[in-house]
């Protein structure tokens, strides 16, 4: 009789599974789970509670597991026929959820140290000990004992070692899932004696060794509904499978393998039943497979996101519209190359919850049909080359969450019209890059439908004043309104407008007036407010950890309590202001700053010299002040500095004092410009300073040879000797700087830079641009002999100055064709 209802409940599970994509640990749960009316065995009562002993339990989650009749313990099912342990789910989660109920009590899933145990439940056919810590165990072999296993989930772990192949002689297996651990398999020979297997989640086991073959074993699963594969390490996604023998597949997730550049095969878009594709970050390149009639119909999720994939997307979109009643809720193809139109046919899909288009190149306006998709919760069309006007259709789409429109080319007006019924708009962004301004014109006094969480509008106009619609928006988590010509002052309800604020930028705009000396706001943590029209004095903040002010109107000095009242800061940017008096020692005490601009102000005095606090300091900007004395060896050794720019001062001393005590493998730009500073280019440059790209001594009283060391520099990009005393000859060796001829790309991404360079004797201002220039500056020194040939080899050179010097000889006959 238990023999035919085994065969039934198999039966059962086969045909739900075959109809629509249930769970199959839910069926398990259902039907395996009952206390037994026969009493639980002694033997293996005992069994579980020498398994308990060996618990490192500090929660107590099973300390229900008291009494005779062990099939009443938490996780404990027996069969209602022999009284045999037939299933134990120690699910860690569960365990901890059960345990603390509805209460906030903190639980700690148990740590296990003996498994043995557990051999002696001979009839076990569900075991899920998933979510609970075996660091004390090395490997698996334990498992294949219990031959009678038909559930068997071992995920979140810390199993670590490798799959043992007698893992194949669990015969009876529907079900297994050994993700996340640290496991390997140099192959998968062992699938082969598990053909009933349904389910089966390999996520994060390294298979970097069966990369090759791993498919064909697989293929020996006819059965198989879900297949889970996400990083491990495969590298070989065969382009033609002529036989596929899972074609009952409806979960098939691969993503994040690095499959070498490898197009999508054909064959993965050809299952009429899958449900979930994932192929995200999988280095995937080629356009985007034709889809047979018929197939893919029943697909919910496809996720293609984070490739190199290429072409236009109109036939895909449209063979996935022809199917009677599409299934697709989620799109994601984000993050690609791909192109043209987002087609009408989109607004044919109408069961889709979220479109993720973001980071591609469409150049576009939005299809009218987008408001056909009446579920649709997350629409994300950022950081493309769209056009055009945003439809006022958008605004009847009223299940809308999140309105992704920023890094586009839009023009026109967004009004109310645009956000009619967007009552559960929680996440909008817009931004254009358009020549045409993109204008966002709301009466002052609209009251959203909505309640924002994060609002983010870069470079389009508002009116002049502040947006009063704002104060309706009591959930607000950050505020970006950059470049929104906004020219007002700040009205007092916004430092008291939401308790949960995390970032204000309202930076690039034209605000007036001073800053309140205190916030209420606990949770503000980043203050961007760089490039209005702000006075007063410096506010001190308590929470913020990153304030930028740069180029506003703020006067007096840096208080010196700054660091007693801001002790969190990380990043603290006031250049550009009208700021005086000398830098206070108690900035010294900011333990956990990383970022400090201070440039183009008015500071004079000397430096402190105990920086040694400040360790974790990666960028120092106080050039354009009058600040003199030495340069701080503390300052100069700062382990973790990548930029120091202390230009346009009066700094003095020997240019040696600060050099030797660089942390060479880290500092990428070093600017001494326009000081006094003293004394020869130690020939041990190279050496300690290997990393370098920006090199800045002009302008100084620097004399002795060019050092041919400096040629050990080999990825700098731009060297300014200019305005010394340096004489002898240009090292021939120069040419052979790789920095001048290749690009390396932005390696200064994440910081804020600002740096004068002059170019072909004139002065520029940079930001972001210095990557792109390459500059070569020995002009008004002594320099004699020849101009070398070899310089002849640096094709990416802008500027090359060497006027002004004793010069000789002919000049090379390439000189002038260096890249523009």
């Amino acid at each position: 009789m238990a023999s035919m209802k085994t065969t039934f409940l198999l039966a059962l599970i086969y045909l739900l599974l075959q109809t629509e994509l249930i769970s199959l640990e839910a069926i398990w749960s259902n039907s395996s789970t009952g206390n037994s009316t026969v009493g639980c065995i002694d033997m293996e009562r005992e069994a579980l509670l020498k398994f308990k002993e060996g618990l490192y339990d500090p929660s107590s989650t099973l300390s229900s597991w008291v009494g005779e009749d062990c099939c009443d313990w938490l996780g404990v099912g027996c069969s209602n026929r022999t009284g045999n342990i037939i299933k134990l789910d120690l699910n860690g989660q569960l365990l901890c959820d059960q345990m603390s109920g509805n209460t906030s009590r903190e639980c700690w899933n148990p740590t296990i140290g003996v498994l043995s145990p557990l051999l002696e439940l001979k009839y076990l056919n569900y075991l899920d000990l998933s979510l609970n810590d075996f660091q004390e165990i090395p490997n698996l072999n334990f498992i294949y004992s219990l031959n009678k296993l038909t559930y068997l989930n071992l995920s979140y772990t810390s199993f670590d070692g490798t799959i043992p192949p007698q893992i194949g002689n669990l015969s009876n297996l529907l079900y297994l899932d050994l993700s996340w651990n640290i496991l390997t398999a140099s192959n998968l020979n062992w699938l082969s004696g598990l053909s009933s297997l349904k389910y089966l989640s390999l996520n994060y086991v390294i298979l970097s060794q069966a990369t090759t073959d791993w498919l064909q074993t697989v293929n020996l699963l006819p059965s198989l509904l879900e297949l889970h594969l996400f990083e491990c390490g495969l590298h070989y996604l065969p382009q033609s499978f002529p036989s596929v023998n899972f074609t009952s597949l409806s979960v098939l997730d691969l993503s994040h393998n690095d499959f070498n550049s490898s197009s999508i095969p054909q064959w993965v878009f050809n299952f009429t039943s899958l449900t979930n594709l994932q192929l995200s970050y999988c280095n995937l390149k080629g356009s985007i497979p034709k889809i047979a009639k018929g197939n893919l119909c029943k697909l919910q999720t496809l996720d293609l996101s984070e490739n190199n994939l290429s072409g236009e997307i109109t036939e895909f979109f449209q063979a996935l519209s022809e199917c009677s009643n599409s299934s697709l809720e989620e799109l994601y193809l984000g993050e690609n190359q791909l192109i043209g139109n987002i087609p009408h046919s989109l607004g044919n899909l109408k069961r889709l919850r979220e479109i993720q288009l973001h980071s591609n190149a469409f150049s576009c306006s939005i299809p009218s049909s987008i408001q056909n998709l009446s579920r649709l919760e997350i629409l994300s069309l950022n950081d493309n080359k769209m056009n055009g006007t945003i439809p006022e259709s958008i605004g009847q789409l009223s299940e809308l969450g999140v309105l992704r429109l920023s890094g586009n080319y839009w023009q026109g007006i967004m009004t109310e019209t645009h956000f009619l019924n967007l009552t559960k708009l929680y996440d909008f962004s817009l931004s254009s890059s358009s020549s045409n301004l993109l204008v966002f014109n709301v009466t002052h006094d609209w009251i959203p439908p909505f309640s924002l969480q994060n609002v983010y509008i870069l470079d389009c106009q508002f009116n002049p004043t502040f947006p009063a619609w704002l104060r309706t928006q009591k959930e607000l988590r950050e505020i970006y309104l950059v470049n929104t010509a906004i020219s007002d002052t700040i009205p007092n309800w916004l430092w008291n407008l939401s308790s949960q604020l995390e970032v204000l930028d309202l930076s690039h705009n034209k605000l007036m007036g001073n800053l309140p000396k205190s916030l209420n706001f606990s949770s503000l943590k980043s203050v961007l407010l760089d490039f209005n029209h702000l006075e007063g004095p410096l506010p001190l903040w308590p929470n913020v950890t990153r304030l930028y002010l740069r180029s506003n109107l703020l006067s007096g000095p840096i208080p010196i309590r700054i660091s007693q009242e801001m002790p969190h800061l990380i990043a603290l940017d006031l250049s550009g202001n009208y700021l005086n008096g000398s830098i206070p020692s108690s900035i010294n005490g900011l333990g956990q700053l990383m970022y400090l601009a201070l440039s183009n102000n008015c500071l004079s005095g000397n430096i402190d010299y105990h920086w040694e606090s400040m360790r974790s300091l990666v960028f120092i900007d106080l050039s354009k002040n009058n600040l003199s004395g030495g340069i701080p060896s503390s300052m100069c050794s700062l382990p973790s500095l990548m930029w120091l720019q202390l230009s346009n001062n009066n700094f003095s001393g020997n240019l040696s004092l600060c050099l030797k005590f660089v942390p060479g493998k880290s500092l990428l730009t070093l600017d001494l410009g326009e000081n006094r500073l003293s004394g020869t280019i130690p020939e041990w440059i190279g050496e300690r300073l290997p990393s370098i790209t920006i090199l800045s001594l002009r302008g100084n009283m620097l004399f002795g040879d060019i050092p041919k060391q400096l040629c050990g520099i080999t990825s700098i990009h731009v060297l300014d000797l200019a305005q010394n005393n340096f004489s002898g000859s240009i090292p021939s060796c120069f040419g052979s700087l790789t920095g001048y001829k290749s690009f390396h790309g932005n390696i200064y991404a994440g910081i804020t830079k600002h740096m004068d360079l002059v170019v072909k004797g004139r002065q520029y201002e940079y930001y972001d641009q210095i990557s792109n220039v390459n500059l070569m500056d020995f002009s008004k020194n002594s320099l004699s002999g020849g101009i070398p040939t070899e310089l002849t080899n640096l094709t990416l050179l802008n500027s090359l100055n060497l006027s002004w010097n004793h010069l000789t000889g002919v000049i090379p006959e390439n000189i002038g064709a260096y890249a523009n």
